[in-house]
């Protein structure tokens, strides 16, 4: 007899609590240390992922594990919803559909350097083959459908 069991709903928000958070480390480092400066997009973009590993690695962290179903839902939607303004930006760069009216954020200062950065929205960066908001949807797409099969994996009991 083999059982499948789901995972814990705690569980499961923390690794995607991890995994934005992972993400948006990344984003920073591409921006701090490689010079890549983000633009309007990319920063709407990120305030999900933030949101996401707050409520996942402390609600499911620190919150009574009763809680864990409520946290998990939230974290998934706010993964979901950084994928789904990066496949809207990935359309932008690809000049597939029209990008928003302030589509460029002026840094007057980038790192006490005095010099003026101007990042476009429909400017397209590449990286193994795609833009960075295609990467984005893709891994929080990934992400999304891992916890979810996670979750959902449940309690059948079968004959082997």
């Amino acid at each position: 007899m083999t059982t499948q069991q789901s995972l814990r709903a705690d569980y499961v928000a923390i690794a995607l609590g991890a995994f934005s958070l992972a993400l948006i480390l990344g984003a920073l480092g591409f921006q701090y240390l490689g010079g890549m400066q983000p633009c309007e997009m990319c920063h709407w973009q990120r305030w999900p992922h933030i949101a996401a590993a707050m409520v996942g690695l402390l609600g499911g962290g620190f919150l009574p594990r009763r809680h864990g179903a409520p946290v998990v839902m939230v974290t998934i939607l706010l993964v979901a919803s950084s994928g789904l303004i990066g496949l809207y930006h990935t359309g932008v760069q690809y000049h597939l559909i029209g990008g928003p009216a302030a589509c460029t954020v002026d840094h007057p200062y980038v790192l006490g350097s005095n010099m003026p950065v101007e990042a476009r929205c429909d400017i397209p960066v590449y990286v193994l083959g795609l833009v960075f908001p295609a990467w984005n949807a893709i891994l929080s797409f990934g992400a999304v459908a891992a916890a979810i099969i996670l979750l959902a994996r449940g309690g059948d009991d079968t004959k082997a």
